[in-house]
């Protein structure tokens, strides 16, 4: 198969991933309300962004430590806004 559809697909991967948190983060920040997100579930995403990273970097796979690195910090983002405005956290 031609790198440049493989290359294609990877940065399509990242781009969707990293993109799928701006939705959540844009509703907290208009509602100022995060307690309809779990807070388990993005503690749970933020550790699993940060180990995808940290295995990133240990083997060498920038695609991988950027794209998961890029994820980390919205997924972290989502996770502050829940102690910021988590009416139940």
């Amino acid at each position: 198969m031609s790198p440049l559809i493989v290359n294609g697909v990877g940065v399509a991967a990242a781009v969707t991933s990293v993109s799928s948190f701006a939705p959540q983060i844009v509703k907290i920040i208009k509602e100022k309300d995060a307690s309809s997100v779990s807070l388990k579930t993005y503690a749970l995403t933020v550790t699993t962004f940060t180990l995808w990273s940290a295995y990133g970097v240990m083997s060498g796979a920038w695609p991988v430590t950027l794209a998961n690195t890029c994820a980390l910090g919205m997924s972290a983002t989502v996770l502050a806004l829940k102690w910021r405005y988590g009416r139940d956290a």
